[in-house]
């Protein structure tokens, strides 16, 4: 967080705050977690917290969004120590985001242009979540009305509603501000759509680093380092993630489908002949046919189906090999000793070897 330490309430000037607080006032969330620190929101006010040792070694992470329970607070110092964290509603491993409600997918529709392909692996992602998702195309105001028109129509074949922004000229946040209130919800979509600067629209006390887009590549530039939870004046918290250009799509094959809200529909309406059909070339699909993100749908299923074959020859090396830890604490595998002709001998079958050999040497005698 970029409050300092100074700026925490000093909350010993008055007698009632020298009283310990009930264990409901001592919970809170993580807004940010920076090394071995995390920034606990408790109310109106924000704790600088480490992790308690028994969190450690039971392995415990805690992560942005996390509710947890703080214990002893340093209310002058702005310090605390988080003694517990509760279950969790949500979790989203890669950025690490805990309880979230819903994903807000950011696109731009001119600079940089939006690439279809791009956006439905966004929004695959999205979808593989299980999260809400909500679709909001920035810097409409750089194309026509009939531009405009043309997206949202397609989008709606999709199965999306979209929502028109232009921070430049604040359209739509009013729409947006309503469907993010007391929510904790997850920006994300390519570097250079505007993501930083929708924010500070969102949350003038912000003021995020915004960056330009590079005129060689048509992309964005990296503007945010690190996972952060913000804030919304009308209440809510709005999780910014690093931007990326291509996020990974780590379904297994049979999966990918329910994650167009296209084929889902198709599915609703007719079964597939086979419970595990890729929707490819198997006879009497519902899913095959004539929409446009069926070519998406394709490309993907390669992908998917590549991924899996590299994780099924993984595990089949992982299990010829043994996992080792040196003195060092350093990891490294060797090869496992499945044939007794790799296993050392023991001493005592070894003695009993010599024994034998020493017998058969002597002389016999006459």
């Amino acid at each position: 967080m970029s409050a300092e330490l100074d700026q925490q309430p000093n909350a010993q000037t008055s007698e009632n705050d020298s009283v310990i607080a009930s264990s409901e006032d001592l919970v809170g969330t993580v807004l940010a977690v920076q090394a071995n620190y995390y920034w606990v929101q408790l109310g109106d006010k924000s704790l600088l917290c480490t992790r308690r040792s028994r969190l450690k070694k039971i392995g415990q992470q805690v992560w942005v969004g996390d509710r947890v329970q703080v214990e002893e607070p340093d209310w002058a110092g702005g310090r605390g120590a988080i003694a517990q964290v509760f279950p969790r509603d949500s979790e989203l491993d890669r950025p690490p985001i805990a309880n979230a409600d819903q994903i807000l997918l950011v696109f731009a529709l001119a600079d940089p242009n939006p690439e279809p392909l791009q956006l439905s692996r966004f929004l695959i992602k999205a979808e593989s979540t299980g999260l809400e998702v909500c679709l909001g195309l920035n810097k409409s105001d750089l194309v026509s009305a009939e531009m405009q028109a043309e997206w949202r129509d397609r989008l709606q074949q999709w199965g999306y509603q979209s929502q028109m922004l232009s921070t430049q000229h604040q359209m739509g946040l009013d729409n947006l501000q309503t469907q993010l209130k007391q929510k904790i919800t997850v920006i994300s979509g390519p570097s250079g759509v505007g993501k930083s600067s929708l924010i500070n629209q969102l949350i003038p006390d912000v003021d995020l680093r915004v960056g330009s887009v590079s005129g060689k590549l048509g992309r964005g530039r990296h503007t945010t380092r690190h996972v952060e939870l913000f804030e919304l004046p009308g209440g809510g918290l709005l999780a910014d993630t690093p931007g990326f250009n291509q996020p990974d799509l780590d379904c297994a094959p049979v999966e990918l489908a329910d994650f167009f809200p296209e084929a889902r529909q198709r599915l609703a309406e007719a079964n597939c002949q086979f419970s595990n059909c890729l929707h490819r070339d198997e006879p009497n699909c519902a899913v095959r046919g004539d929409w446009e993100r069926y070519e998406h749908y394709l490309v993907f299923l390669e992908e998917a189906i590549a991924r899996q074959t590299q994780l099924q020859q993984k595990t089949d090396q992982d299990s010829s090999m043994k996992l080792k830890i040196n003195q060092k604490g350093e990891s490294y595998y060797e090869p496992r000793l499945e044939s007794k002709k790799y296993r050392r001998q023991s001493r005592r079958t070894q003695h009993q070897t010599l024994d034998a050999m020493i017998w058969d040497a002597e002389p016999e005698e006459d």
